[in-house]
């Protein structure tokens, strides 16, 4: 039986650089593996390991993981031989941008009003702007927390025109040109249609 041990010691040492890896890397290339095609391109794992052994990991003999939650069980082969069940958890996390002050309706979101945190994915809902510069310059309009991820419908594109705003209502055709007061119905955006009455017609 020692030297069946022996022996199967002996040849996980041949088998290739993957061996005696810190126990991070071990545990990352199975759940690597376990995601698949489902990994996020930015997608980094943060490796929590409960009651890491203190002796050298060899290898993992099995490995077992919920992709949704991130937790992990696996079977650690020691350097001594034996194998200790270890447990934790394996989050992907991605880059998203979040404010460092508390940012207000109708402010303008510069640069330097943006960190970029790593988050875990399950954390990340479907309205989360994940890239930084789709943020970039535009306009609040719902209160942003410090540290929070900004949601789609918190920002707006710069208002150019506010409901209520006095404009000037102009026409022209070849020859003909006019021109009228007018006052906008709507809030809206540089490029975005907008309803307009007419003040002299009322129309």
């Amino acid at each position: 039986m020692q030297r069946l041990a022996a022996l199967f010691l002996g040849l996980m040492v041949l088998t290739g650089p993957a061996l005696s890896a810190p126990i991070g890397v071990l545990i990352e290339e199975r759940a690597r593996a376990d995601y698949a095609d489902s990994l996020p391109q930015d997608g980094e794992f943060e490796i929590t390991v409960k009651d890491a052994p203190a002796e050298e990991v060899l290898t993992l003999a099995e490995f077992w993981m919920d992709p949704r939650s991130g937790k992990f069980l696996a079977n650690a082969v020691l350097d001594t031989g034996e194998v200790q069940r270890i447990g934790g958890f394996a989050l992907v996390t991605m880059p998203v941008p979040v404010p460092v002050t508390r940012l207000l309706p109708d402010d303008i979101i510069m640069e330097d009003d943006l960190a970029i945190m790593r988050l875990p994915v399950g954390r990340i809902g479907a309205y989360v702007i994940t890239d930084a510069e789709e943020v970039i310059g535009k306009q609040v309009r719902r209160v942003l927390t410090p540290g929070r991820p900004i949601q789609t419908q918190s920002i707006i594109h710069p208002l150019v025109i506010n409901r209520g705003e006095r404009v000037d209502i102009y026409f022209s055709d070849g020859l003909l040109a006019l021109s009228s007061p007018g006052r906008a119905l709507d809030d809206a955006h540089e490029g975005q249609e907008i309803r307009i009455v007419n003040l002299v017609s009322n129309k």
